[in-house]
């Protein structure tokens, strides 16, 4: 959990979606396939962050446990039963390394904020640094992010995470999920065509 997104880039470089607002998992999608690389042959690698200990924080695990089932192409870390934290972050990303050629990491996490920015969604390039709203010192994890703030910051924010409301976080990981489920799929469209048109050329050319 992050104390708020923005710590790395400018309001310009961020979307924000309220996840009760219509089609939002389709404008998140949209946010969300603008930003991943042209290079299509480049691996994409999920990193939800946090724990099912503690409500406020349980975003990222659910929505890791929620795509895991569902996508074919992107790769995911961190679910509700194996969650990516504070205490093993550093060793998955070295595994992410280890395992994935030069990957492109999409990192999703709770946040705190503003109490007139609860229940946004915000996706923007560049990572996020895990663990700043807790005072914990953790290295800063993606190429992009999408951050969900659910609840308010300013003091007490151990206490704060463990009384965030769950059907809030469940609400805004469902259009996490939905939105990052439909962009796979636009995706490998975009990929299959290129490949596609690809082959053609290459038949016409012998």
């Amino acid at each position: 959990m992050n104390l708020k997104s923005g710590l790395f880039q400018a309001d310009k470089d961020r979307n924000r979606i309220y996840y009760d607002e219509e089609n939002a998992h389709k404008i998140l999608s949209s946010s969300l396939y603008e930003l991943l690389p042209r290079i299509m042959t480049k691996p994409i690698v999920i990193v939800c962050i946090g724990t099912d200990r503690s409500t406020g924080d349980s975003l990222g695990p659910i929505v890791g446990t929620t795509i895991k089932k569902q996508l074919s192409h992107f790769n995911v870390f961190g679910t509700l039963k194996d969650p990516v934290h504070a205490v093993n972050l550093e060793d998955t990303i070295q595994k992410i390394k280890n395992e994935f050629n030069n990957p492109f990491i999409i990192a999703i996490d709770a946040c705190l904020g503003k109490i007139k920015s609860v229940g946004y969604i915000q996706v923007g390039k560049g990572p996020i640094k895990p663990g700043a709203g807790v005072n914990k010192v953790l290295p800063a994890v993606g190429n992009m992010h999408i951050t969900g703030i659910v609840n308010v910051s300013g003091f007490m924010e151990y206490f704060v995470l463990q009384n965030t409301r769950l059907h809030l976080v469940m609400d805004m990981a469902n259009i996490i999920a939905e939105g990052i489920i439909e962009t796979e799929k636009s995706y490998l469209h975009k990929r299959n065509s290129l490949k596609a048109n690809w082959m053609d050329k290459m038949d016409n050319t012998f």
